[in-house]
């Protein structure tokens, strides 16, 4: 391997590395606090926390950065041992060829999540990406020896790891280190309870409310308050990253009017699917059909609030056969396909409901008829504008 392979193979490492310990960081930041905001949240479709927080951020609730940090960690050991006269020389680049190839894969699959399914755009993904293709064009070009004679080699070089104390040690704190990230990373079932919101100050009511009473109102809003003088009704799908983030920082804010028959909260079925909504042109989240119809049979046991605990706080783990598992502990229905299409039913009423007040994304909602614009809003403010309904059906 030429002294310029080297160099570039370094560079492009380090590149991956310092990218991947900041997707971990912020990864880490976003499960312990769902508000958290980086720097590269740059605006609705340049941002991290719509890729990290969505299905394809974690497997097994572990995040896909920690699997990128290891990837270029061992790419620098591995550049590292195979200095000078080190036996493992002319190996090297061949076992960084093989394994960028894997992980070659493994982002270009991620990429087309981000840009394609998730429409968004992960300035720190980018940068790793960056990092596993010149590692992939820079080794492939410095490898020199044939693939087929890898297996062979790989045992060879077992030997000399085994016979060389340094290495030896060395690759055992990088496993014990892999292992250790992979089991200490909190999962989101960990995260503490969000606190209650800061009140607002007099100036941000003030504010507030002039915005507030302009925005436009349903005339004809299908759904009844029956006796309540404040309706939230939300549009969901369990899949979505940010219906997870609003239900998390809003979940003290409904908390603390759950007592108060004053303010009733609806929450109705929106899934991404085209499998159950016709509106949406792909099945942007696989499992979000399901976990609708889940939710609904949930409701009829009276377990809605802890079906949609479990799925939220399960969001990176959903599919049809966890979705199934849980009902089952959680209600103890056990024929969830044989009530499934009954259920879907009430799923594509609400869906129906949605199109019709021109719900196209998720979550969106409404308060006595009023939609929100943006998908929510932070929970101080949106306290506020139940205060505000409050005060004016006085």
């Amino acid at each position: 391997m030429s002294a310029l392979a080297r160099k570039l193979l370094v560079a492009f490492a380090i590149l991956g590395l310092a990218a991947s310990s900041a997707a971990t960081y912020v990864h880490y930041n976003l499960i312990l606090n769902p508000d958290y905001s980086s720097f590269c949240d740059v605006n609705a479709t340049v941002s991290c926390k719509a890729a990290y927080l969505s299905r394809y951020g974690s497997v097994a609730g572990v995040p896909v950065a920690v699997g990128g940090l290891l990837f270029f960690a061992w790419v620098l050991l591995m550049l590292w041992g195979s200095r000078g006269k080190s036996r493992i020389t002319d190996s090297a680049p061949a076992y960084i060829f093989a394994a960028s190839t894997l992980a070659l894969a493994v982002v270009l699959y991620l990429a087309y999540a981000s840009f394609f399914v998730l429409k968004e755009v992960c300035p720190l993904c980018v940068a790793t990406y960056v990092g596993v293709i010149g590692i992939f064009v820079i080794s492939g070009g410095a490898s020199s020896v044939p693939m087929s004679s890898l297996p062979g080699r790989a045992l060879r070089d077992l030997r000399v790891l085994v016979a060389t104390p340094l290495a030896l040690v060395i690759a055992l704190l990088f496993v014990a280190g892999a292992a250790w990230g992979f089991t200490a990373f909190p999962h989101a079932q960990d995260r503490p309870s969000t606190a209650p919101p800061k009140p607002l100050d007099a100036a941000q009511k003030t504010e507030f409310e002039r915005w507030w009473e302009v925005q436009p109102k349903s005339s004809s809003f299908p759904y009844d308050n029956e006796g309540a003088k404040v309706l939230i009704v939300e549009f969901a799908d369990f899949q979505c990253p940010q219906c997870r983030v609003q239900y998390m920082s809003l979940k003290p804010v409904f908390d603390e009017y759950a007592q108060n028959k004053d303010v009733k909260v609806l929450m109705k079925q929106y899934p991404l699917n085209s499998d159950c909504n016709a509106y949406v042109p792909t099945r942007m989240h696989n499992a979000a059909c399901d976990a609708a119809a889940a939710a609904i049979i949930a409701k009829s046991k009276g377990q809605f609030d802890k079906m949609q605990d479990w799925m939220f706080m399960h969001q990176d783990e959903l599919s049809p056969a966890t979705i199934k598992t849980a009902l089952s502990d959680i209600t103890g229905v056990k024929d969830f396909e044989a009530q499934k299409d009954k259920a879907l039913q009430e799923v594509k009423t609400d869906i129906s409901i949605g199109s019709s007040l021109q719900v196209n994304s998720t979550p969106s909602f409404f308060i006595n008829g009023k939609r929100i614009p943006g998908g929510g809003l932070p929970p101080q403010y949106f306290k506020e504008a139940i205060e505000l309904e409050l005060k004016k059906a006085k």
